[in-house]
C-alpha cells in the first residue's frame, strides 16, 4: 500500500456513523472544544487540573464570595483596626457605665465604661490571630506525622493510631480548664499551644487516609519503579494529590477554634485582662445583660459572623475539591 501524505493543516474526525470525514486545523479545534466533544485545554493551552478546576468553581459560588469577602473584612480591621475605631479600646470612663449609643461610640458602653465598638473591632486581631495560627500548627503537625504514618506503615502506623485514640478520649474544653489554669500568660500563644495539642490528631487522620489511598496509585507505583526516592515521591507525587482533604478540614476548624477561644476566655483560662477578646467581653458583659444588652449583643454577634464565615468557606471548598459533586 502507498505510504499517504502527511496533512498538517487537515484532521480526520469520526462522523459517529462508521465513517470519517476531513476537518481543517480550526474546525478540529473547534469540534474540540464543544460541549459534546470531550473537555480541552484550560487557559492558554494550560491543561486543566483540580486546582483550576475547585478555582473556577469557587469563583462562581456565592457561599464562597461571601464568606471571602467577610474574612478579607477582618483580616483588614485585625491589622488595621484603628482606620475603623479610632481610639484605645482600654480607655474607659466609670461615669458612662451601661450607656446606650452616643457620638463616636455607637454600640454604645459597656459595664466598665469601655466603648463598646472599639473593643469589638479590636478583639477581631485576637480572634484571627488565634484562627489562623491554631490551624496553621494543626495542620502542619498533623499532615506530616499523619502523612508519614500512611506512607511508611508498620510500627510506626500502629504507635500514632494509638496516640490519636489517647488525645480523642481527652475532653476539649475540659482540657482546656485543667492545662491552662496553670499558665498566667495573658498572650495568645499558650491558647493556641493548646489548640495545638489536642487539635491535630484529627488532620493526621485525615492525611494518614489520604496518603494510603493516592500511594496506591499508579503513577506512584511507577516512580518507585523508575527508582525516585521516598523524599520525591512524597513532595513531589503524594503531598499535591492528598492535601485537599487537610485543606477542606482545616478551613473549617479555623471557625472552630475561634469558637474555643472565645469559650475559654469566657469561662476565664483563655485570654485574660487587659487582652482584648470577644469572650472577654461577653463574659464581663453577662452580668449586665438585662439592663445592658447592647454589651452583650454586638461581640456575640460579631463573634458568631466570624465563625460562620469560616464554616462556610470551608464549606465552599469542599465542593469544589470534591469532582464527585459535579
Amino acid at each position: 500500500m502507498p505510504e499517504q501524505p502527511y496533512e498538517p493543516e487537515g484532521a480526520i474526525a469520526g462522523t459517529g456513523m462508521g465513517g470519517a470525514m476531513d476537518l481543517g486545523a480550526s474546525e478540529a479545534v473547534t469540534l474540540e472544544g464543544t460541549p459534546g466533544g470531550p473537555p480541552g485545554p484550560g487557559p492558554a493551552g494550560r491543561p486543566r487540573s483540580l486546582w483550576s478546576d475547585a478555582w473556577r468553581d469557587l469563583r462562581r459560588n456565592p457561599v464562597f464570595l461571601l464568606s471571602a469577602l467577610v474574612i478579607c473584612f477582618l483580616v483588614l480591621i485585625s491589622l488595621w483596626p484603628s482606620l475603623i475605631a479610632p481610639g484605645s479600646p482600654l480607655s474607659c470612663d466609670l461615669a458612662r457605665s451601661q450607656d446606650g449609643p452616643a457620638p463616636g461610640a455607637p454600640f454604645g458602653y459597656d459595664g466598665q465604661g469601655c466603648n463598646v465598638y472599639t473593643r469589638t473591632v479590636h478583639g477581631a486581631r485576637t480572634s484571627v490571630t488565634v484562627g489562623l495560627c491554631a490551624t496553621l500548627g494543626v495542620a502542619l503537625l498533623g499532615s506530616v506525622l499523619g502523612g508519614l504514618a500512611g506512607y511508611f506503615g508498620g510500627v510506626w502506623d500502629a504507635l500514632l493510631s494509638r496516640l490519636t485514640d489517647i488525645f480523642f478520649a481527652i475532653p476539649v474544653v475540659l482540657g482546656g480548664l485543667v492545662l491552662l489554669s496553670m499558665v498566667a500568660s495573658t498572650t495568645v500563644w499558650p491558647v493556641v499551644g493548646f489548640m495545638v495539642l489536642l487539635g491535630w490528631p484529627q488532620i493526621s487522620r485525615i492525611a494518614r487516609g489520604s496518603v494510603i489511598t493516592v500511594k496506591q496509585n499508579d503513577y506512584v507505583q511507577a516512580a518507585r519503579a523508575l527508582g525516585a526516592s521516598d523524599t520525591r515521591i512524597l513532595l513531589r507525587h503524594i503531598a499535591p494529590n492528598a492535601v485537599a482533604p487537610v485543606i477542606v478540614v482545616a478551613t473549617i476548624a479555623l471557625g472552630t477554634y475561634i469558637a474555643l477561644e472565645a469559650t475559654l476566655s469566657y469561662l476565664g483560662v483563655g485570654l485574660r485582662p487587659p487582652s482584648v477578646s470577644w469572650g472577654i467581653d461577653i463574659s464581663a458583659a453577662s452580668p449586665f445583660i438585662r439592663n445592658a444588652p447592647h454589651a452583650l449583643l454586638w461581640p456575640s454577634g460579631a463573634l458568631a459572623v466570624t465563625v460562620l464565615a469560616f464554616i462556610m468557606l470551608g464549606d465552599a471548598v469542599r465542593d469544589a475539591l470534591d469532582p464527585k459533586l459535579r
